[in-house]
């Protein structure tokens, strides 16, 4: 190894001059030999070659012909044909071997790597550690599928940087609408070769796509539905019609989402569009105000419509019921009254007359004895004793605060102890 770093130890500036040295040291030039000395100066080209020659000869174990020195006794170097051959032959397979290395590369995980042969494609390759023939064979260009690509249509970073003839489009009714959006893509699993080959410039194709798209869905729309209920709506379609366009054109895209970031009328009518808009919001608050309403007063109405017709109905059945009820039990009445018309005519007047005073007002006066006394109705004076015992019995509830053994007011026209002695006293009084 020391002896290989002599031999190419360029930076030697004995080197290819003559002087002394240890005997394992190269033969060297003789100072005063030579054409094109110059007294010193720098060896000329042929002299250098003829040098590297000679080391490129001992490297492999040959020694140059003629005499020590490398001349042929005439002050000439005499050059080995062999050896000169060997060492190009070197030369020529370390290059080669470069230029062959030279074909390895590496492609990274969610890339792929598109190989040209003579600017051909060739194949694709997938990630890992890949080779190809080397230049001007075979190229490669890497290109990153998953990569999320953005494009902005209508504005540049921020929605206050506008671009309006991308941003201003017209509607359905006749209406201008300022739209920012936001499309995303990105590469499909196979359309790396479309993306490189089939389009100039397939990002600048995409912009061009998402801004026809969407002028073709918004001139379908109205203005009120671009502006508010709509926008997803129109995105989604935005997105089907632009990948619709991509895979016509063949570019190996795959349209990931469409955002509106923003959507308005132009500056110059924004005031009157504002005014506009709230006359409509003004509007549909009253409409909403009267359905409430209607809601409120036609349930009601309907109802009370429905409540009269069943007691209506009930009215009807009852009265029929009724009807039918007394046809029949007159009918009985009849059959009882051909078998013993005096006993009939009896009882009905009986139970005539029951019926009469059960809602009567009765005062009892005694003609018999010849004196003007007249008796309270039973029935009135049954319902005074009965509301006499109702307030003492609130009363002695509200003094005591119990209303368990506070006393319950009659019912059913049960009179009190005292109550009846007041009526037998009358009664033997009035026998």
């Amino acid at each position: 190894m020391p002896s290989i770093t002599r031999i190419f130890n360029l930076n030697d500036s004995n080197w290819g001059r003559g002087g002394g040295g240890s005997g394992n040291e190269p033969p060297r030039r003789p100072p005063n030999e030579g054409r094109n000395n110059n007294n010193g100066g720098p060896p000329d080209l042929d002299e250098l070659w003829r040098d590297f020659n000679r080391k490129l000869s001992g490297l492999f174990g040959r020694r140059p012909s003629g005499p020590p020195g490398g001349n042929d006794g005439r002050g000439r170097f005499s050059p080995s044909p062999r050896g000169t051959g060997v060492g190009l032959l070197v030369v020529v397979g370390i290059v080669v071997a470069l230029w062959l290395a030279s074909g390895f590369f590496i492609v990274q995980e969610g890339q792929v790597a598109v190989i040209t042969q003579f600017g051909k494609y060739k194949e694709t390759t997938r990630a890992g550690f890949q080779w190809r023939l080397p230049y001007p064979i075979q190229s490669h260009e890497i290109v990153n599928l998953s990569q999320l690509r953005t494009i902005e249509v209508g504005f540049r970073n921020t929605s206050r940087s506008k671009v309006l003839p991308e941003a201003l489009m017209l509607t359905d009714d006749e209406n201008i609408v300022d739209i920012q959006f936001v499309v995303q893509y990105r590469l499909k699993e196979t359309g790396a070769r479309d993306y490189l080959f089939n389009n100039r410039e397939p990002d600048i194709a995409v912009k061009q796509a998402a801004e026809t798209a969407m002028r073709e869905i918004v001139g379908k729309k109205k203005m009120d539905f671009v502006l508010y209920e709509g926008r997803t709506q129109v995105a989604s379609e935005v997105a089907a019609l632009m990948q619709q366009i991509m895979d016509l054109y063949g570019t190996g895209v795959l349209i990931s989402t469409v955002a509106i970031q923003n959507a308005q009328p132009p500056e110059q009518v924004q005031a009157a569009f504002d005014d506009a808009v709230k006359a409509g919001q003004d509007r549909e608050r009253q409409i909403n105000e009267g359905q409430a309403y209607a809601n409120d007063v036609v349930p009601r109405a309907a109802g009370a419509a429905s409540r009269l017709l069943q007691e209506a109905e009930g009215y009807r059945q009852r009265v029929i019921e009724n009807a039918e009820g007394d046809a029949a039990r007159f009918s009985q009445i009849l059959a009882e009254y051909r078998k013993a018309p005096q006993v009939m005519r009896d009882r009905l007047y009986l139970e005539t007359m029951q019926e009469i005073f059960a809602n009567t007002t009765k005062v009892l006066v005694d003609t018999r004895s010849g004196n003007n006394l007249l008796y309270l109705p039973l029935d009135k004076l049954m319902q005074q004793v009965s509301q006499e015992a109702a307030a003492a019995a609130r009363s002695a509830a509200s003094t005591t605060g119990n209303s368990s053994s506070a006393p319950q007011p009659l019912t059913g026209g049960v009179l009190p102890d005292a109550g009846r002695d007041a009526l037998r006293s009358r009664d033997r009084n009035a026998r």
